[in-house]
């Protein structure tokens, strides 16, 4: 089966399992498609306890901050049934695509997961120009849950750098974004 909505290379989206949302990368390669999953997340454990995701195409730069710090309030969440299984998107998404997720390999601090395509919608279909403001707060956000972890300089350095181009080349909603994720970080907002 093909990619769908994905496309090759790694696709950032919101991650919904059950009553859960985190920003993941989908690698997709070779008309395939896995994902790398910290085991210490709730994205793993749903993912070991009910075997699927969902991929949400959202473009919200809040929510991919939110997602990656926190847990949203449960009516961000709408049922789905995908080939007879329930599955939960995001209420706010533009597309989704769920997946049936099949473990294929566990290491002490990751799960590969390969991912099978169950069902696809396009919700509103939106035309979204290239915004290195929206890039950079994802950049920021996977560099971001990194340094949350493990205090690298370097990080912070890459997030730095990447608030620059948010704040030169973002909206209302891109700066809003970068506001959160200096707080959760504990960082001063001029950097």
């Amino acid at each position: 089966m093909g990619l769908g909505l994905l496309r090759a290379g790694i696709n950032e989206v919101i991650a919904t399992t059950y009553q859960n949302a985190a920003p993941m990368g989908i690698i997709c390669r070779h008309g395939e498609a896995r994902m790398v999953v910290y085991r210490e997340s709730h994205t793993a454990g749903r993912i070991e306890d009910d075997g699927w995701v969902v991929a949400n195409f959202i473009f919200d730069p809040v929510i991919y901050v939110l997602t990656a710090f926190g847990d949203l309030p449960r009516d961000n969440f709408t049922d789905e049934d995908a080939g007879g299984i329930p599955v939960q998107r995001l209420t706010g998404a533009e597309a989704w695509a769920a997946y049936s997720a099949a473990i294929e390999r566990m290491t002490d601090d990751a799960l590969m997961v390969k991912l099978s395509l169950l069902r696809e919608e396009i919700i509103a279909p939106v035309i979204h120009p290239v915004n290195r403001g929206f890039n950079s707060i994802i950049e920021a956000t996977v560099h971001a849950t990194r340094y949350a972890r493990t205090g690298d300089e370097t990080l912070k350095r890459l997030i730095l750098h990447h608030a620059r181009l948010v704040k030169r080349c973002g909206g209302e909603r891109e700066i809003e974004a970068l506001s959160l994720l200096f707080g959760h970080l504990g960082i001063p907002e001029k950097p």
